[in-house]
């Protein structure tokens, strides 16, 4: 008799069929807002930009396809959740340099979360406020022209306010939307997805790009279908890669006999930062453009020159970003993989369960030896990373086709392995959570291939 296929059960599950339901219609209202300008904007001078073809161009395409088009739209949802997702790094980095902060997780770390979520959510208002000022500024120092007319919180302070606000709040606004999908629907997904959903909105109109320049149409095609299978394929064997530390955990004791300690493994993954150096590289990097936009205009020439300079180097128009931001990713996912394991502790946590590393004496002496494991281990992640981020720029040097196929370069398209990187993450995740889901209700069957 053959079995019925698990994807039945999605939809006879009640709970699970209310989740799927409330995801989707919180998606579909967030692709809808992704349609909303901010007030005054002047589509001619985004479309002009984009039409140039230069550097920034090809920058500002791949940051279009992550944002899911509100870029190019300059949408109210133009930042998504990235500054709340900046905040939280930045947050999670200053509590162990930070005594009180480090002593208030240590004493209640349920409470400690929940300080650090409001902590959180106070930070991204300021730094959306920012980042909205600087996309502003750079916008229209590519355009020639000022891509929100008489914008100056100066000579025009409440118009150019109220954008900063609408800007802020619509930043905001996708953050609601994703705790929304994490509390009622997919179960901690909902940043996840949300960047996710404008990613593959984008997936159509890349690949119609490319089939509309007749010339290099069959190349760029190939070329790009044959990149992105083999970019899938090492994004799943790097993130599935993983050492495996044997551990010996004490035995139980049975009336008056004590059963053998119990061989497991503790498993240290390669690529443990995920897409957090990738996020974090490009905001660290476009803040000397954002600081460089308020001198751009300076009567003081050097100032001027200098600030242009910066902004050209860091706004991503030249080559020197691409080898500055691969640099700046492999250094990243090292630091934020070491203070992310430091945090978790392991060779306390590990003493207090009685278990040890055969070898290795417990307590202080396992968690260095764990963290010199995973520096080797992390090498390999690294630098794979880093080539993520520069992937575009390298395809549009190696293959001359990707970078004429559209006006935008090789970043206009689905090329950009840092989509590829949050598309196959936020599938497998998700696979895991309905999964996990359908054996909390009973069903056996599960989703994934074992």
């Amino acid at each position: 008799m053959k079995r019925p296929s698990p994807w039945r059960y999605l939809w006879t599950a009640p709970d699970i069929r209310r989740k799927l339901l409330i995801t989707v219609l919180l998606l579909v209202i967030y692709r809808f807002v992704t349609h909303i300008p901010v007030p005054g904007v002047d589509r001619d001078v985004m479309e002009a930009i984009f039409a140039s073809g230069g550097a920034g161009a090809n920058l500002l395409n791949i940051i279009n396809l992550i944002s899911g088009g509100t870029v190019r739209n300059f949408s109210i949802l133009a930042m998504g959740v990235y500054p709340y997702i900046t905040a939280q790094i930045i947050v999670q980095l200053l509590v162990p340099i930070i005594p009180a902060w480090q002593r208030r997780m240590e004493d209640d770390p349920r409470e400690g979360r929940k300080w650090m979520e409001r902590t959180t959510y106070i930070l991204t208002i300021p730094m959306a406020a920012l980042n909205a000022f600087g996309q502003i500024n750079i916008f229209s120092s590519l355009g020639g022209a000022q891509v929100i007319p008489n914008f100056s919180l100066v000579n025009n302070f409440l118009p150019s306010f109220t954008v900063l606000a609408v800007m802020t709040g619509g930043t905001m606004f996708a953050i609601w939307l994703g705790e929304l999908i994490s509390e009622y629907g997919i179960r901690n997904q909902g940043l996840s997805l949300i960047i996710f959903a404008g990613i593959i909105s984008q997936m159509p109109s890349s690949y119609a790009q490319v089939l509309a320049n007749e010339a290099t149409r069959w190349p760029a095609l190939i070329s790009l279908v044959i990149i992105t299978v083999l970019t899938i394929f090492v994004i799943v064997f790097v993130q599935q890669g993983r050492r495996n530390v044997p551990v010996l955990y004490p035995g139980r004791r049975v009336g008056n006999r004590m059963s053998m300690p119990v061989k497991g493994t503790l498993p240290l993954m390669v690529n443990m930062a995920g897409m957090i150096p990738l996020i974090f590289g490009q905001a660290i990097l476009s803040f000397p453009a954002i600081i460089a936009s308020f001198f751009v205009a300076s009567e003081t020439e050097w100032v001027a020159n200098f600030a242009a300079g910066t902004q050209a180097l860091f706004g991503g128009t030249g080559n020197g970003y691409w080898i500055i931001y691969f640099f700046m990713v492999v250094l990243f996912a090292f630091f934020y993989t070491d203070v992310l394991f430091a945090q978790q502790n392991y060779g306390e946590n590990l003493k207090r369960a009685g278990a040890q590393i055969p070898g290795v004496k417990p307590g202080k002496q396992t968690q260095e030896y764990l963290t010199r494991v995973l520096r080797r281990i992390t090498l390999p992640g690294a630098v794979f990373l880093g080539v993520v981020a520069i992937l575009p720029w390298l395809a549009s040097q190696l293959i001359p086709a990707l970078g004429t196929a559209t006006s935008g370069g090789g970043g206009n398209f689905l090329i950009n392995a840092s989509g590829l990187l949050i598309v196959v993450g936020v599938v497998r995740d998700t696979f895991f959570n309905i999964d996990a889901e359908l054996k909390l209700h009973g069903y056996e069957e599960s989703l994934l291939v074992r």
